[in-house]
């Protein structure tokens, strides 16, 4: 499989590189600083094709996608306002306009991102959640307004080592929140349910690395998360009770 990551110097995109390589991909990185990934890669770099550029720039992007079977979208965040959505909209746009690139694209998000279950809401749109993260949001909208074969990761806080109490697995969920959530929360208001996901953040966490195998187990066209949201969270095996 031929992957081109974009962002590839930053904690997911290094991630996503070494365990595409040790999974036998193709894998192209662009990125603005080429000095920086060389040394973050330094056992691996002679399997990578490197593309230093603007990722802004739209000729420079529509080349790199050429022939390429997958983009995943792991620069920028929601911070940085105008210009994370000015990239995700530029990478999508020469996806979609690129006639030999296959269309399967990974876009990084957030929890914030997902249907809370029992209410109509999403975390991003309630009270005391950061503006920043409906940066987001226009991403998501961006992409529904787009034919493409995408998915959107949507996790919570990213951790390096995750080290669980009791035996656990990963919980996937699309376009809904990993947590078990009572029905009787549709009787709050939106500040009381922000309040109570508030409470609950410390189960979004979720290692890099889990994160990005699941990406990187979702490349073909048509999967089961195609056009959807991806959430991600631990469940314990151990009996309750």
């Amino acid at each position: 499989m031929k992957i081109i990551v974009f962002g590839a110097t930053g904690n997911t995109g290094r991630m996503v590189l070494e365990q595409g390589v040790r999974g036998g991909n193709e894998m192209t990185a662009f990125v603005r600083n080429a000095a920086k990934l060389y040394e973050q890669q330094a056992s691996t770099a002679q399997q990578l094709k490197v593309i230093e550029d603007d990722i802004l720039n739209p000729i420079s992007v529509g080349e790199a996608l050429s022939h390429q079977d997958v983009a995943i979208i792991a620069a920028g965040n929601a911070g940085q306002g105008e210009e994370f959505v000015r990239l995700v909209d530029n990478i999508i746009s020469q996806c979609e306009s690129n006639a030999s690139f296959s269309g399967r694209v990974w876009v990084m998000g957030g929890a914030g991102l997902l249907d809370i279950p029992h209410t109509n809401f999403i975390g991003n749109n309630l009270p005391g959640f950061p503006p920043a993260y409906k940066n987001h949001n226009r991403n998501y909208e961006r992409l529904l307004q787009s034919e493409l074969d995408w998915s959107v990761m949507c996790p919570g806080t990213m951790i390096n080592v995750v080290e669980p109490s009791a035996p656990f697995h990963l919980n996937i969920t699309t376009d809904t929140l990993p947590l078990l959530v009572p029905s009787s929360i549709k009787e709050f208001s939106e500040t009381e349910i922000a309040g109570y996901l508030f409470s609950r953040l410390e189960e979004l966490n979720v290692a890099y690395d889990d994160v990005v195998a699941c990406m990187l187990e979702q490349l073909t066209l048509e999967g089961p998360y195609k056009r959807k949201r991806v959430g991600l969270a631990y469940r314990s095996d151990s009996p309750v009770g």
